[in-house]
């Protein structure tokens, strides 16, 4: 297979703009683009060809103030573990694109679905989540180039998502994406603009042939 360089370029610069965003417009997104982000987690790899993702997608406004609710509370609980400004550095972070984004997608993933013997799972059973990984960075790229803004909401009680959106007990929920169109599309991420980590350099984290060897 073969690709130009305007091709290799194009995929470079998405994957090195990409960004996970926080603040969204309240545009609709039409059908057939939400459906072409979707396409593209489901070409994502899997291992075993399980593919153990659904999709569950959340536009009604209750529903979306629930998750919000969800995601909210628990940023609050999980502010105990920092201190004085890194707490109100931590308890700044906001939630609000649930509520906000005119999208909301749950991504689950299912440790069943291929049966008891799946190609790769039998040796190593965190592959179906792995794989359902690789679905989402598909989508993210996606949404990148069709000039939408994503945003990963990490802060929430499984069970309190599962009994929101009706999931089963065995269905993980791993991810809530707020999808929409944005005016705030950062140059850095986020986290790194607020100071609270930076981009380590890759020659740190190479070694060769064994774990510590830098040559």
């Amino acid at each position: 297979m073969f690709f130009s360089e305007q091709e290799k370029e194009a995929l470079y610069k998405v994957i090195y703009n990409r960004r996970d965003i926080r603040t969204f417009l309240a545009d609709p997104i039409p059908a057939d683009v939400i459906l072409k982000i979707l396409h593209a987690a489901h070409h994502g790899p899997s291992v075993g060809f399980m593919q153990p993702w659904n999709f569950i997608l959340v536009t009604g406004e209750a529903t979306k103030a629930r998750l919000a609710w969800a995601a909210d509370k628990e940023r609050r609980a999980l502010a105990i573990h920092y201190e004085d400004q890194r707490k109100e550095q931590f308890l700044s972070l906001k939630v609000e694109g649930i509520q906000q984004a005119p999208l909301t997608i749950c991504v689950t993933s299912d440790p069943t679905r291929g049966g008891s013997h799946v190609l790769g799972r039998n040796s190593i059973p965190e592959t179906d989540l792995l794989s359902t990984a690789c679905a989402i960075q598909n989508m993210w790229l996606a949404a990148c180039v069709e000039g939408l803004a994503l945003g990963w909401v990490s802060f929430y009680k499984k069970n309190d998502v599962r009994d929101i959106l009706d999931i089963p007990p065995h269905i993980d929920p791993v991810a809530l994406l707020s999808v929409g169109y944005t005016d705030k599309y950062p140059s850095k991420p986020l986290l790194e603009t607020a100071n609270w980590e930076k981009r380590r350099e890759l020659q740190e984290l190479i070694y060769h042939e064994h774990w510590g060897s830098e040559n």
